[in-house]
């Protein structure tokens, strides 16, 4: 009888043990599935993850081809995974079985190693992240977070505001990450891992007023993104965790040692062996700074006045002082293409064009 009894306490402690283990997984599957329906606020739409906005600058380019100034809101301009191989083969590198630009290496070693073989959330992380950051209060392991579910919050920005309670901002910070995570598997359905690493590199921040690989290469470097060496790209992966602790123009020293972690984590992923990674941490960071601004570059008045006829708004008679003004005015406008350009011509959503964050060709 007593067997009996021990027998039956002991299996009825393993089940809430299971209770136990299992209810917390049973929790988070509970409130994904209410993200994913849009309970705790709107998520992103198919439509959105397909053509996600983002403030392009406008590029001016003279008749040789050459740019010769931009409008934008952020200083940013895309490029295709394929434009960030060099053009020299042996500057390529390997990296999980494949041939990939020394960018998309050092991106993938920094910030997530498993890149290749999770879809959007990688669970290892995140179990690390629970004993370490939550239960050890080791904040140095970081977030956890994928190149994925960084893209989704590039694209799709978090509630910012700060005056709320803790408990409140602790909501709102779990609320966010389950948001990422549903918009992460979006993205990883709906695009290629080259894809996503491409449109990761092309949305995020490098200092200096350069927003995406493109501006940031020629910002820091003058050069294409498919021109830069394996220390520059490391330097600008490096730069991105946080542009001004280490922008190489305000702070040498702490991108130099930067850039300098991100060529020893492109080492233990692979892409690099202990002697190139040797060689190149005692190289130099050499600059070619040329930040970029409205102001600067060539034919300054030109695009001054490039942008104020783009955006001119058709004349109204009583601007002027007499009908024949009017009249001459009004025949420019409806003439001209090019007056009037940004007023004129719609979106696919029936806008019109904004000159500093469509990405328009001049």
């Amino acid at each position: 009888m007593d067997k009996k009894k021990k027998t039956n306490i002991s299996q009825e402690a393993i089940r809430w043990i299971w209770i136990v283990a299992f209810a917390p997984v049973a929790v988070l599957l509970v409130m994904l599935l209410l993200t994913a329906a849009g309970l705790f606020g709107r998520m992103p739409s198919f439509e959105e993850l397909e053509n996600p906005k983002s403030n392009l600058a406008t590029e001016i380019y003279s008749e040789d081809g050459k740019v010769i100034g931009s409008f934008f809101v952020q200083n940013r301009s895309y490029v295709q995974y394929a434009d960030l191989f060099p053009a020299d083969s042996t500057q390529h590198l390997r990296l999980d079985g494949r041939s990939v630009p020394p960018i998309v290496a050092a991106l993938v070693a920094t910030e997530d190693a498993r890149f290749r073989s999770h879809s959007g959330i990688d669970l290892p992380s995140l179990v690390r992240v629970g004993v370490k950051t939550v239960a050890l209060r080791n904040t140095s392991q970081g977030g956890g977070s994928t190149i994925s579910q960084q893209l989704a919050k590039n694209l799709f920005p978090r509630d910012t505001v700060g005056r709320r309670g803790h408990i409140a901002r602790t909501g709102k910070l779990v609320l966010s990450k389950l948001k990422e995570w549903i918009t992460a598997l979006k993205l990883e359905y709906n695009y290629t891992k080259e894809e996503i690493a491409a449109m990761y590199l092309n949305t995020v921040e490098y200092g200096s007023n350069a927003y995406g690989i493109k501006s940031a290469a020629h910002t820091f470097f003058n050069k294409e993104p498919h021109e830069l060496n394996i220390q520059e790209a490391a330097m600008l992966v490096g730069v991105v965790n946080a542009p001004t602790r280490y922008s190489p123009v305000r702070n040498p020293e702490n991108a130099l040692a930067r850039r300098n972690l991100v060529l020893q984590r492109m080492e233990a992923a692979g892409a690099l062996d202990a002697a190139q990674r040797d060689s190149l941490c005692v190289l130099p960071i050499v600059l070619n700074y040329k930040p970029v601004s409205h102001n600067e570059g060539s034919a300054t008045y030109f695009r001054e006045m490039l942008r104020l006829v783009m955006n001119a708004d058709k004349p109204q008679r009583r601007h002027y002082g007499n009908d024949w003004d009017y009249e001459q005015a009004l025949r420019e406008y409806e003439e001209n293409p090019l007056y009037g350009w940004c007023r004129k011509n719609r979106k696919a959503d029936g806008t019109p064009y904004n000159i500093y964050r469509d990405g328009l060709k001049i």
